[in-house]
């Protein structure tokens, strides 16, 4: 019987209640007996005694450290390395507050197989997450939303039956062995957010394919962002501050990102017409300070 090896990759910081609930569904998975895998968590720098807890719940994940700034994308990357050195079958990507439902890493796997039987060997397959609390989408795979925006993403419902579509959410993300000879690790030029876009992207245009799978694999609350909320009386430099922060400035629940890392995106997936869309997403923030100064 051939083994199926698969790499789960997480990152954590500051979240020991939820990474070990996290931790907790993914080793109570129904998996057959020839499916095995081994998690590589980042433990970001956490005060909370996040690694501790794990190490004696689970001593056989392998905790790597990092120095507190890393964040999603740069932890993520540096898992994804340790684990390319072992040459898995698989590489999961899953978030620390997702909580995977019994079948569904048999369901990722399953849908990963099924696609490469009918041709689609190099095929991203993605998760659906459903909220916790309203039970609707929240976290998936993701289309344009027109030819005219093109980097500008929705999401698609899960069917029956997996779909195609751009890129992906990066909370619950199976990218076999084939994709990541071919697409390598995520991208460290960006830090929090941005990378799960950018790799699914990546992968398209290196010959790969990016599918939603069936029905749902998960639940999870979904990020409001609220940390970096614009007020009404910040000036424009300190809102440029805000921004520049590995995870944003958030205004009217959409992100602007960090100038360079959007930049850096918008260049490598925004076609001939990228300075413009590099630079549409701060009219709001060039409006909403506007708006601040005519309300004083």
């Amino acid at each position: 019987m051939n083994r199926d090896r698969t790499a789960v990759l997480m990152t954590c910081y500051n979240r020991k209640t939820k990474t070990l609930a996290c931790l907790a569904a993914l080793f109570n998975q129904i998996l057959p007996p020839n499916i095995t895998f081994d998690v590589y968590l980042i433990d970001d720098g956490s005060t909370d005694g996040t690694a501790e807890a794990v190490q004696q719940t689970y001593p056989q994940v392998k905790i790597l450290p990092g120095d507190g700034n890393l964040y999603w994308n740069r932890g993520m990357h540096k898992a994804f390395a340790e684990a390319l050195k072992h040459n898995y079958d698989n590489y999961l990507w899953l978030n620390d507050d997702t909580l995977l439902d019994p079948e569904a890493l048999n369901t990722l796997l399953a849908t990963s197989h099924h696609l490469s039987q009918q041709g689609y060997q190099r095929a991203i397959v993605t998760g659906s997450i459903r909220d916790s609390q309203m039970n609707t989408l929240v976290y998936g795979g993701m289309v344009r939303a027109s030819q005219w925006r093109p980097l500008k993403f929705h999401l698609i419902e899960p069917e029956a039956q997996a779909k195609l579509c751009d890129t992906i959410n990066g909370n619950c993300v199976l990218i076999p062995r084939e994709v990541a000879q071919v697409v390598g690790n995520l991208d460290p030029a960006f830090t929090h957010y941005l990378g799960d876009f950018d790799y699914g992207l990546r992968a398209q245009k290196q010959g790969c394919t990016v599918w939603v799978a069936p029905g749902y694999v998960g639940t999870c609350p979904l990020n409001r962002r609220k940390e970096s909320q614009i007020e009404e009386s910040e000036q424009l430099p300190n809102l440029l501050k805000k921004m520049d922060r590995p995870k944003g400035l958030s205004i009217q629940e959409e992100v602007l990102y960090s100038f360079q890392e959007w930049q850096h995106f918008v260049q490598r997936h925004g076609g001939l017409f990228w300075p413009l869309y590099c630079v549409l997403p701060y009219r709001r923030l060039l409006w909403s300070t506007a708006l601040g100064k005519l309300w004083k």
